[in-house]
């Protein structure tokens, strides 16, 4: 059961009714979490602007679908893994691709380079070791990629958090988070 009602597109007007039909022009549909994000007009249309602007950046789609899954999986959002198992599909990863990045690695060594970087930033809350920036470096990725990685875990540990929170129902095919080990 949700904890943050998801709003009703039909019910919608002004911006918030703009936004939510073009986020259904986009995807053929408005998924539950932009649904619950238009609950704060505000946050629903920071949420795609910062959506819209990294999708013109540097990182490559399937980079930046590995990245959601990864981080998704470390925050432990079955919502956003769901949703990014489908949409890494349709960015060009493979199977054997999503299942890699859940758990943070990649065959692509520049792609390796950014998950071990946002995997760092989750886990070390931003205070990464100057050692992670050095690997990352030395794996190809310069600061205005290093930039864009840290952008992409700030927009799904947004997206993962408000689907923790609002408990969001999944409206797309189950994917659950693999079970954690022992600290």
């Amino acid at each position: 059961m949700n904890a943050i009602t998801a709003l009703d597109p039909q019910s919608a007007d002004g911006k918030v009714a703009d936004l939510l039909g073009a986020v259904a022009k986009s995807l053929g549909s408005v998924p539950n979490l932009f649904r619950v994000a238009a609950q704060s007009p505000a946050s629903l249309e920071g949420l795609l602007a910062l959506s819209s602007a990294l999708r013109t950046g540097r990182l490559s789609g399937r980079t930046r679908e590995a990245l959601a899954l990864t981080v998704a999986e470390l925050n432990g959002c079955d919502y956003c893994l769901s949703a990014h198992t489908l949409l890494g599909k349709g960015a060009g990863l493979s199977d054997a691709d999503i299942e890699a990045a859940r758990q943070g690695r990649s065959a692509d060594t520049e792609r390796q380079a950014a998950l071990d970087l946002a995997a760092a930033v989750v886990r070390m809350r931003g205070r990464v070791a100057d050692a992670d920036l050095a690997r990352a470096r030395q794996a190809g990725l310069d600061d205005g990629q290093i930039v864009e990685i840290v952008a992409q875990v700030v927009l799904n540990t947004f997206t993962n958090y408000l689907n923790l929170v609002a408990r969001t129902e999944i409206d797309f095919p189950v994917v659950k988070t693999l079970p954690r080990q022992a600290a």
